[in-house]
């Protein structure tokens, strides 16, 4: 099989909830992505074999199939396929994986991966609160984990009190990526894999919107410290040191290097290698920790060769737990911000995140980077890019 590499990345800037983005359909903010994609590179839309687009809550105005109707809002010749992925918090990423994986296998020619999510308007976890509809665990699910309550923050709070994390850990981690986030912001370093969203006012003047939202700046523990912990009575896990709900998309270009060289593209990385790996439902954030040993593994590669790490910031203790167990440097762990900063637009996260993780490569000269998720229902996808 050949390789797969990724011609180029970009994504919107994400918005907060309620912000800047909140009156975009998500059908419309991908199509943005989209076309932004194809003007970068001079794509004809009428040569991809499909778009493959992660959406976390299919509900309303995301449950449509989201990847088809995507490529028809951007104009797209109605021979363009598309479907919609959803592997939770990981789903754009398992979108690259399958584009990846269809290249490789001579399945796709030229495919887009990608995805999206609008919190704003699809709020979370709408796709399975239909009155009438029940859970989506299951009766046996429930029984094997003793009932016990499928709850995110619930499992953050675990994870801190088995790693022995303090509330002044988390929050200094909160601190230090939105200081990332917004060194970030001022070197320019996200000009470039950005795609500004013409934001249109009720009033029907219009501005740019260009800028992650969500950074904040001049944070301090004490403030975070005041925060409320609604998982736990006087826990650890807050707003300020969690992923932020928010909006946004992204779109990766996924070929063969000899359709690329036919085409005059410079890819900016090649898929290296790709893992999956599960967990214990209940602390399901612990994911990326077998993920990251078993890509590694079979990518033949020690952690040291990885010059750049991006673990999705979720829960602060996530990605606290995950550098305790791997022993890494700290200083190459999402070093432009996480979750926690940028924001977690859930279906569009995987893709945000190997968007800002290719264009950090490329920017640095770095080899190898390494990114994983944690996604409910304890599973996590891991990916080796490696620069060309």
């Amino acid at each position: 099989m050949t390789d797969a590499v990724i011609v180029d990345a970009v994504r919107t800037p994400v918005g907060k909830r309620g912000g800047a983005l909140a009156d975009i359909h998500p059908v419309d903010l991908s199509a943005h992505v989209l076309t932004s994609l194809a003007r970068r590179t001079g794509l004809d839309p009428a040569e991809v074999d499909d778009v493959v687009w992660g959406c976390v809550t299919q509900a309303g105005e995301q449950a449509g199939g989201v990847g088809r109707f995507a490529a028809l809002a951007a104009g797209w010749p109605e021979s363009v396929p598309g479907v919609t992925v959803n592997r939770a918090c990981g789903s754009s990423q398992q979108a690259v994986h399958f584009a990846a994986a269809g290249v490789a296998a001579g399945h796709y020619d030229i495919a887009v991966a990608g995805g999206v999510e609008s919190m704003s308007r699809v709020p979370m976890g709408s796709s399975h609160t239909v009155p009438g509809c029940g859970k989506p665990f299951g009766p046996a699910v429930l029984e094997r984990y003793d009932h016990v309550e499928f709850n995110q923050g619930v499992g953050a709070e675990l994870i801190a009190e088995r790693y022995g994390l303090t509330r002044a850990d988390l929050d200094q981690h909160a601190l230090d990526s939105h200081a990332r986030a917004a060194a970030a912001i001022d070197e320019g370093r996200f000009k470039d894999q950005i795609a500004a969203v013409e934001v249109v006012r009720e009033d029907g003047t219009s501005f740019l919107f260009d800028t992650d939202e969500g950074v904040r700046r001049g944070g301090t523990l004490e403030r975070l410290a005041g925060l409320a912990t609604p998982f736990r009575e006087g826990g650890r896990v807050s707003a300020g040191n969690s992923s932020q709900i928010s909006d946004g998309a992204a779109a990766l270009l996924v070929t063969t290097p000899e359709i690329a060289a036919q085409r005059g593209w410079t890819p900016m990385a090649r898929v290296h290698t790709v893992a999956l790996a599960g967990a214990d439902p209940v602390t399901m954030a612990l994911g990326p920790i077998p993920a990251t040993a078993k890509v590694l593994q079979r990518a033949g590669l020690v952690l040291d060769d990885i010059g750049v790490f991006e673990i999705n910031e979720a829960f602060a203790p996530v990605t606290l737990a995950w550098l305790a167990e791997t022993g890494a440097d700290y200083a190459r762990l999402n070093p432009l911000g996480g979750a926690m900063a940028i924001g977690h637009p859930l279906g569009a996260s995987g893709a945000r995140i190997t968007t800002t993780l290719l264009h950090h490569l490329r920017d640095t000269g770095t080899r190898y980077g390494l990114q994983a998720m944690c996604e409910a229902g304890g599973m996590a996808n891991a990916t080796i890019f490696e620069l060309l």
